[in-house]
């Protein structure tokens, strides 16, 4: 469980697949009636090729995330196809600097991302500013906090609703001023990827246009 509502799922493939950062995979659940559906998850972890990670934060109105997260249990098998998705992906190969702007689940592919780094091109500049309701919520906070340590990844945490013990800043949606002052400069012309909900992507992706990114540099992912 990474917070009370969200879970990560390794899972043993069947075959090889390899996977891009920022990808996500279809999740079929088929029920004794013969009902079935199918739900997109972003992966969390593509380093291996014989086992991928979904992280999964339930809906309560939700036809599959409320079954995935409460009740599947290790060694169930589960039907998924994909990988899918390439606009929101990133290259390993690449060497421009990654800036990476999460808000509350958005951080799931995002992490996906920040993995494959360490282990394919741990020289590329990476900074991850995250934002979510409370200190409770954080998913990944020990991995962070170990790259945080390490100095191997600048994060910057903002909270919306709830700070954490000690914390300064008032709890609210980040500032385009905020961001322009944590974020890698436009002058290095990074590639920015935002994910979160619509009006948070919306508020960032507009927030790095104001700071001076060019739009082809901006990509961006809508949850919900």
């Amino acid at each position: 469980m990474q917070t009370p509502t969200a879970r990560s799922l390794r899972l043993a493939l069947s075959e090889p697949m390899s996977a891009d950062a920022g990808a996500h995979v279809d999740i079929r659940l088929t029920a004794e009636d013969g009902y079935s559906t199918a739900r997109p998850y972003s992966l969390s972890d593509v380093r291996e090729t014989r086992t991928i990670e979904v992280t999964i934060e339930k809906v309560d109105d939700g036809e599959e995330s409320p079954y995935l997260v409460d009740v599947v249990e290790v060694g169930e098998p589960l039907e998924i196809s994909g990988p899918n998705g390439q606009w929101f992906t990133w290259d390993p190969t690449e060497t421009r600097p990654v800036q990476l702007i999460g808000g509350g689940s958005g951080i799931v592919p995002l992490m996906s991302m920040i993995r494959l780094r360490e282990v394919a091109a741990p020289s590329t500049p990476f900074n991850l500013v995250y934002s979510l309701r409370t200190p409770g919520r954080r998913y990944f906070a020990r991995e962070l906090d170990q790259l945080v340590e390490h100095t191997r990844l600048p994060v910057s945490v903002f909270h919306t609703r709830e700070g954490a013990e000690g914390e300064v800043r008032r709890p609210g949606r980040v500032t385009a001023a905020e961001l322009a002052a944590v974020t890698i400069a436009p002058q290095r012309e990074p590639t920015v990827y935002i994910c979160g909900p619509n009006g948070f992507v919306e508020h960032c992706a507009q927030a790095m246009l104001d700071a001076g990114h060019d739009a082809g540099r901006i990509r961006t992912e809508r949850f919900g």
